[in-house]
Order: structure tokens, then sequence, then C-alpha cells
């Protein structure tokens, strides 16, 4: 297969234009040796290369290198190994010929401008070790893809001539978790990953020339205290350094913009050596900032930023200049109730996120290429994105969170193992180098020790005390990223919508409860336009082992397959051929990603604050754990995410069939309306079923609106049946005889049950006990077909005394009983009755499936919310959708060009005269020459539903760069069109 590197280098190179540096040096003398700079770099692997350091050889036998890059990265993009984005390509390149140490060369000449100041060459990261060779000496080595390089070779270089650069990469020590690290731990592969021959080693990061006199700036940092919203004291830190054997004075100059703000203190620095300068209002009345421009997360203000342009002058004559971007901020925490609470500037915060691994798995994301993944994610409405494992260390990620108001939940390079980097030192030198790199960047809102475990000393309290010494406790540190007042992670699977609406989806680690949850994710299968671009024709359908080369198998047995599949079956029907499997699963995407967010949303203000997906964008083309997939089509999950995660939005619990306003945001919102209507397949509305409720949504809250009058009696299926019980069988049946009086009592032991026979299989959706003060503390429902094989459907830790009312999704089941695990009471366990509730009873007047169609207006009658549900009378059964009629969609396009991007205005209506609902309608662009998808687009809303005479705007945007001599189509089609009638 061709490679597609190419693509991903000419966009990135187009999209490095709009980068923004939060950190810059003496940026009007740099020169970039990158690879998208037209400087050709070369690679060959080290074994029997002893002249590669030597200036003037012939390059025989070297291969096109990509820098910054991977080794193995570069021989693709030489069309030197398969695609392996395609089928199982990768796993099928010979390891040991990248598992293993390599030269990179190239050579540069010194800029005239830099005329007889001090030449400087720059390293910002290399994994994992590094050599470096300026026309044949050594002028430095890096340890650690942190690590940055910053050496002067203005003796070396010959300023006049070409001089040679030679870099001697050393992989990453095995295993790469923890021994190896600090490196890209997944790069030996992960369940959503694959192996990455030669670990992802190579020159990772920027290679550039700069310039400077005789005094540097080194680390500047801006840091804000905020005593009210409305004045900031900031404090400017520097460190500058003598390269000379002369003390030495100059003045410090500063302007800070927006507001121009400038300030300026001489200093002298002795010879050799290092001077530490802080101001800060005490020296500088000017860095007292009356009502600052404050920077605030999506959806709850704008992200203003700030720059400060920093000078050292000497003798009138500038010897350095950084460009530093900072954000005016204050963030705040608290664990009460053992949940961490996020705020800032004094506004609570719900953390709306998604989890990220490798920005690409083969480190192909470079430049402002994070723009386009960060602009997603503000457009999913998120506030946060948790960096696991540290896993991307470019700083266009950080500049992009920057703008877009996404906070970072930042992370260092340790995964749950008990063992310990090989080279302590050097792990602690490169976390030092994180938090100096990117603690301006006002995203940062949490510093991580490890995932899914504790550092072991002595790091667990190195990293607290280098986050406390080099970040000035201004951030939170989380030491385990799924314990210690957090709910622990996942699981990752995709569940019917009730179960994250139930206490409490089940997390590894941490404590009981919604609380704060690291990660929680679901299958996620692609778009079939996606799945033909990396799965080979002959293994489409069915199912097969390369799917689980694509992480659809045991490869990522974590995310549960084969539930997703019985999810579709089930619910949608059987699929006939892999588009139509496609299809049907975007369904379960929108359905279970919406209900993951909407549950935790649910409760807020209780014990709930926050959530972050496993996972939020795509490193490898895969079926698990993304929003957007690899090559930026947007998902039935990204949508369900993205209306889920409204500031303002209407929500309904499948569970109590609440109706909820949630309000994310810092403002009240009073004169509210909410309405609920419900859709048959015919689009005809039950009329008897519609509510409206006039409300105030106080910020931070989840508001009660109504509730939907859909059948909720309880029809009890164990009343005068057969009871048996572990102990005290004889008083069983007081517990199903209808006698509120009577009661069963067990013996004074944990490990006791109370089971009914139903008599036959029967469908049941929940149970009812009502407990004497003698009742259990922790205790299971289980399910059985033969009274010996037990399925658990309910499990609890916080029983209580009285009634309880538990549901669980819909089960066939002939013996149902209560297992007790631990007494909440000296005594045993006292049931005054057990009731067994039938599931499956449909509410008159509605079809198998029907729809929830929710809206939310202001005062003014505008539309703030809306939110379309579908939902069968058998619960989980959505087949009646295959009985939709086709429908004849009338679409009109308006576009607009600006610049290189075209804005689309899309106006889709459902004629008066269907017959049918347009259940789940898709839009998309394409290229009329060969159907190949636009991308990325783009889209306000997609795989809505519209009812008969019911119109929708669509708007939908992407860049037209690419397609300026094609033209394009778009589309709308809903899921009744494919169906086979």
């Amino acid at each position: 297969m061709k490679s597609i590197y190419p693509l991903f280098g000419r966009m990135c190179r187009i999209l490095c234009l709009l980068g923004i540096p939060a950190v810059t040096h003496a940026q009007l003398d740099r020169v970039d040796l990158g690879s998208s700079s037209r400087q050709d770099w070369y690679v060959k692997a080290a074994a029997g290369t002893t002249t590669a350091k030597d200036p003037g050889i012939a390059l025989t036998g070297w291969t096109k290198a990509i820098v910054p890059g991977t080794t193995f990265g570069s021989f693709v993009a030489a069309g030197l190994e398969q695609d392996p984005n395609f089928g199982d390509n990768i796993n099928k390149v010979d390891r040991r010929k990248y598992d293993q140490d390599y030269w990179y060369r190239t050579t540069f000449t010194i800029p005239a401008a830099y005329g007889q100041k001090r030449t400087w060459l720059n390293f910002d990261g290399v994994n994992r070790k590094a050599s470096v060779y300026v026309n044949g000496t050594l002028v430095g080595s890096l340890d650690g893809f942190m690590t940055r390089g910053h050496f002067d070779i203005t003796r070396l270089a010959n300023a006049g001539a070409e001089n040679t650069l030679a870099v001697l990469v050393s992989i990453p020590r095995q295993p790469l978790a923890n021994a190896g690290s600090p490196n890209y731990l997944s790069s030996a592969g992960w369940d959503w990953m694959p192996y990455v021959p030669g670990l992802n080693s190579g020159i990772t990061d920027k290679v550039y020339l700069t310039s400077s006199g005789d005094l540097t700036l080194q680390d500047t940092w801006v840091r804000s205290e905020l005593p009210t919203n409305a004045k900031a004291y900031l404090s400017v830190s520097t460190q500058v350094q003598n390269h000379t054997g002369n003390d030495m004075d100059a003045i410090l100059e500063g302007t800070i913009m927006p507001g121009n703000i400038r300030f300026s203190k001489k200093i002298r620095v002795n010879h050799g050596n290092a001077s530490d300068i802080t101001l800060s209002k005490r020296d500088m009345e000017q860095l007292v900032v009356n009502n600052p421009k404050l920077w605030w997360p999506n959806g709850y203000g704008d992200p203003n930023c700030y720059t400060l342009n920093l000078q050292l002058r000497v003798n009138d004559q500038v010897t350095d200049a950084q460009t530093v971007t900072f954000g005016i901020r204050r963030y705040s925490y608290d664990t009460t109730g053992n949940v961490l609470h996020i705020a800032i500037n004094g506004t609570p915060v719900f953390i709306k996120g998604g989890d990220w691994g490798m920005s690409e798995y083969m480190l192909r994301c470079r430049g402002a290429e994070y723009d386009l993944k960060i602009r997603l994610h503000k457009d999913l409405n998120f506030n946060m994105i948790r960096n696991w494992l540290g896993s991307v260390t470019d700083p266009e990620f950080y500049e992009a969170c920057d703008k877009y108001g996404i906070m970072v939940w930042d992370e260092f390079w340790l995964n749950a193992n008990s063992n310990l980097p090989a080279d302590l030192n050097a792990f602690n030198a490169n976390a030092i180098e994180k938090i100096k790199r990117f603690r301006n960047h006002p995203s940062i809102a949490i510093w991580c020790g490890e995932n899914e475990g504790w550092p072991e000393p002595p790091l667990r309290n190195w990293l607290q005390e280098d986050v406390r010494v080099f970040d000035g406790d201004d951030r939170y540190y989380q030491s385990n990223s799924h314990a210690d007042n957090l709910t622990g992670s996942g699981p990752w699977g995709a569940h019917d919508p009730r179960y994250y609406f139930t206490a409490y989806p089940t997390g590894s680690g941490g404590n009981l409860g919604w609380g704060l949850r690291s990660e929680l994710g679901t299958a996620v299968f692609v778009n079939f336009e996606s799945f033909k671009k990396f799965m080979p024709q002959d293994k489409w359908w069915p199912r097969n082992e390369m799917w689980n080369q694509h992480y659809f198998g045991p490869n990522a047995f974590n995310a549960d397959p084969d539930g997703y599949d019985r999810m579709i079956t089930e619910g949608y029907g059987k699929p006939k051929d892999i588009e139509d499997y496609c299809r049907k699963a975007q369904f379960v995407n929108l359905e279970s990603n919406r209900a993951m967010y909407e549950g935790w949303l649910d409760h807020m203000g209780e014990d709930a604050s926050g959530i972050m997906t496993w996972m939020s964008q795509s490193a490898y083309p895969s079926m698990v754990w993304q929003t957007y997939d690899y090559y930026y089509d947007l998902t039935g999950a990204y949508f369900g995410v993205k209306k889920a995660c409204e500031p303002l939005h209407i929500q309904w619990n499948p569970v109590d069939n609440a109706i909820k306003v949630i309000n994310t945001t810092r403002q009240d919102v009073d004169d509210l309306t909410a309405t609920a209507e419900i859709y048959n397949l015919d689009g005809h509305i039950a009329a008897q079923y519609t509510h409206t409720a006039v409300l105030s949504s106080p910020a931070h809250s989840a508001a009660t609106a109504f509730a939907l009058d859909f059948n909720t009696d309880h029809l009890d299926l164990a009343k005068g049946k057969n009871i048996a019980a572990s102990s005290a069988p004889d008083a069983a049946a007081n517990a199903n005889d209808g006698n509120p009086h009577t009661r069963w009592s067990s013996r004074y032991n944990d490990d006791e049950w109370l089971c009914v026979d139903l008599g036959r299989e029967e469908v049941v959706n929940g149970v009812g006990l009502t407990w004497e003060d003698a009742y259990a503390k922790t205790f299971k429902i289980e399910v059985s077909n033969d009274n010996e094989h037990w399925q658990q459907v309910y499990k609890t830790d916080n029983g209580h005394a009285g009634p309880m009312q538990l549901t669980f999704p819909e089960v066939t089941a002939r013996y149902v009983r209560m297992h007790g695990m631990e007494r909440g009471s000296g005594w045993g366990y006292s049931l005054f009755d057990f009731a067994v509730y039938q599931g499956d009873v449909p509410s008159s007047g509605l079809s198998d499936v029907h729809f929830i169609k929710l809206k939310l207006t202001d005062s003014h009658n505008k539309l703030v919310s809306e939110n379309l549900y579908w939902r069968g009378n058998k619960r989980k059964d959505y087949t009646a959708l295959n009985t939709l009629q086709p429908v004849n969609l009338s679409c009109t396009y308006t576009t607009r060009e600006v610049g290189n991007r075209t804005f689309v205005n899309a106006v889709i209506k459902n004629p008066a005269s269907s017959k049918s609902a347009a259940f789940g309608i898709r839009m998309n662009v394409t290229r009329n020459a060969d159907g190949q998808q636009v991308l990325p687009v783009f889209i306000s809303d997609n795989y809505f539903t519209l009812m008969p005479g019911e119109t929708k705007t669509v708007q939908m945007e992407y860049d037209n760069t690419p397609y300026k001599h094609d033209s394009v189509k778009y589309s709308a089609a809903p899921y009744n069109n494919y169906i086979v009638h």
C-alpha cells in the first residue's frame, strides 16, 4: 500500500503556519533545521557505521529522514515500508531493523545575520538519548525526551562554509514501563495501538539555530495571584546566564500586552554564573493589573491570554529576548466528601473531558494540526483533556488548549508497575524540565504522578516536591490517576443508557459514587468510509482476526466488543453486511456515549464533579475509544457527547423518567421553558404524554423540570411464589406474602441469601426490598434460569434500612435472589418484603419504538437546547426502527467562502406529507470525482431526527484548499432509506 505519510507532512506544514508558541527564544534570529524547512536529513543504523560523525563522508546507504519524527516513520515516508495503517502491515515489520540505535545527519550554514554573535544549536527533544556532534566534535548529550539541548557552537561552526551535524540516537530501554521511562510508554503496544518498530525513537522534537549576545535568558515564568477577579498581581521570573569571564551589567525590559504594561530593571550578573531574577508588585507597581482579562475554560468565559516580550540589553544592544504567553487565572480545589472539585477564578467547574494517548501512534501529528484536534474538543463542549502518561510532549498541544479554553490534566511517565525507572535522576530531571517548559500555560490544571498507581519511593515525594518548587504549588498534584478522592477508572465497554444513571457505574480503584471519574469509555466503531481505508476488502465481513488487529477483538478485551456486537444485533437487528454494521453502530455510539456524560451530569451538585471519556481522540485506525476517528470523520459518539455536554442542556433520565435542565456555566438562567413531546414511528405525536414546565436553572446545577408519564407501575412477579432461603427457610415466605408486618430473618452471618422461583422465565428489570433495621450494607441481586448458574445484575455497598427500589436493564430469568455479603448491623438480614418487578410493560398509545423530543427555550422563545431519544416498549429492542418508511428529504445548501474556508448552511426538511419520522439523518460531504469524503468537516449536528413537517438548519465548515479544482457534494440521508423492506 502507498504510504499516507506525505499527506500528513503536507497537512502539518500548512497547519504549522498558524502556530503561536507559548515561549519562544530569540525568534527573530531563529533558523529552523527541521524537514519542513527543506532541511535534508538522513538516517542510518549505527551498527557498523563508524564514521557517521565525520564531515564529508558519502551518504551511501543512508535514508532520507523526517525531523522532527521517528526512525521508523522516516523509512515509511521513504516508501521502504508498507503503509503501517493498513491491514496488519505494521505487525509484519521486522522489529530488529528498527529496535537499535541510529545516526542522523544533516548540513547547515550559519546565517550572515548572526555576525559576531554567539551561535546556539538547540534541541527540544530526542527519544530517548542522543550524542550531538558538530563537524565531528562532540558538543553535548541529551538524556530524555523532555531534555533541552542548548549548545554553544560559536567556535566549532564555520561561518562561511557548510557545517555537518550528526546525532547518534539511542533507543529507549525496555520494558518501557517503567524501567525505560521517561518515554512514550505505549510505543511497545497497548490495547488501542500496536507495537511501533523502533519504539518511536528518533529526533522527536524541533532542532534549530539561534543567536545571542553574551547574556542569555532561560525559563522565563509569569505567575499571577488573583485576590479578586478585579485585580491581579503578576510576578516575572527568569534566569540570566553570563557566558563570559567578566561581570556584566544589563537592563531587563518587559512589555505585557494587552495593556502595554512596561517595566525595566538594571541587573548585574557575575562572570560565568547564572542569576535568578524575580520581579513582583514589590519591585514594579506596573505588575498590579486592574480589571484583568481572565482566562476561562470552555463554556465559562473567554480564554484570554497575555503576552510578555522580555528583552535583555547590554549597551543598548539586545543580547537575548524571549516571548511568553500566559493567562491570568486562579485554580482552587477541595475534596469535600472525598470527591475532588475544581474551581477557576472562584467558579466551580464541572469537568467534561477526554483522555488522550498518543497524538498519533508514530508521532506524525505535528505543529498546528493540534489546533484542529483541540478545536474539535472545543466543539464537543469539552473543558479538559487528560494527557495520559504524558504521552503528548509538543508545545503546540498546550498552545491550542490555551487558545480554546481546554484545561489539561497532565501526567508524568509512570504506569501502575511496582518498578522504578532505571535512571531515577534522568527521570526526575525530565520531570523538572517538563514543569519548567509548560508551567506558563494557563490550561494546565492538574499534575498527576502515575496512571492507576502511586509512584514508587522516592519518586512519590520527588514529583510532589517538583511541582511545589518549580510550579509554585499553583496547581493540584494528584498522585494516582484513579484513587485519592477519585472514583476509579473504567469500565470501557458500551452499556445500556440506564447503566450510567444507576448507582454506581463500577470503576477500578478509587471511591464509590459518581464523583470525578478519570476515565470511562466505550467501543466506537467507525463509519464505512473510514473502515475501507485501513481494512483489506477480503476482510471486510464478517468479523475476523483482521478486525482484532485494529482492536475489535481480544486485543481490546476491555472494550467488550462481544457486548457491543450484541447491542447492535439485539437493539437494531442483525447486520446484513459491513455497511449495515457500520451504520447501526453509530446509534450505539451516540446513545451510549451521550448517556455516559448525562448520567454524571444528572448527579451534578450532589457527588458528581466530572467525567472524562477513554478516549476522545484516535491515534491509530481502530474501532475503539474515540469520538472522531483517525481520519477526522465524526462518529455517532462525537455527536452524542457534543449534545450531552452543551453548557445549558435538557436531558432525560431513562431510569426514573425525570427531565432535567443542566447548567454547566457560571450564569443563573431564569424563565426557561422545558417541553417534552412523544412521537410514534409514523411521526404522529402522542399528545397525552406532552409536558411543559417553566423553571430557573442556577449555575452549576441539575434542576428537575418534571417526570414523563410512562408506565412506571411495578408489577410484582414474586408475590405468593415459591421462595427459599439460606437460613430460616420456614420464614422465607413472609417476605413475599403481601403482608407488610411479617418478615424473614437470617442467622447472624454475612453470607446469606433469599431466592424466589417465578415459576417460569420472565422478563425482569428490578426488585423492591423493604428492610428492617437489620439490613444488608453490601448485597447483590443475582438471576438464574436453572438455580445453579447465577448472573449478577446489581450490586451495592450502600444498603440501608427501609424500602429500596432497585432497577437494572431487562433480563430474562426464572430465579431471582438477594445475596447478602456484609451486614449493616450486629444481627442478620431481615426483610419485610421482597418484590421482583416485571420488565417490558408498555405504555398505552405508543408504537414499539417511540421518540422523546425535548426542547428548552428562553424567555424570548429562542431555542436553547434540544434533545431526542428513541425508546422501546421492550427497552433494549429498537428493531421496530426497521419498519420505518423511506423519506424524501428536502435539502437546500447555501455556501460562502472566506479565505480557504468554505461555510455551508444546510436546511433539511422532512415534508409534511411523509409517512414516517426521518430517523438518524446523516450529513456528509464528498468529492464528486470519486465519492471520497471531504475531511475534516465541522458539523453543528448530525444523526438527528425530523418529524413530518419539521425543518433543521445545519452548519458545516471545511478547508477547501485540497478541493479547489474539484466539485463537492452535500448529502443528507436518514436511516429509513437504507432499510430493505
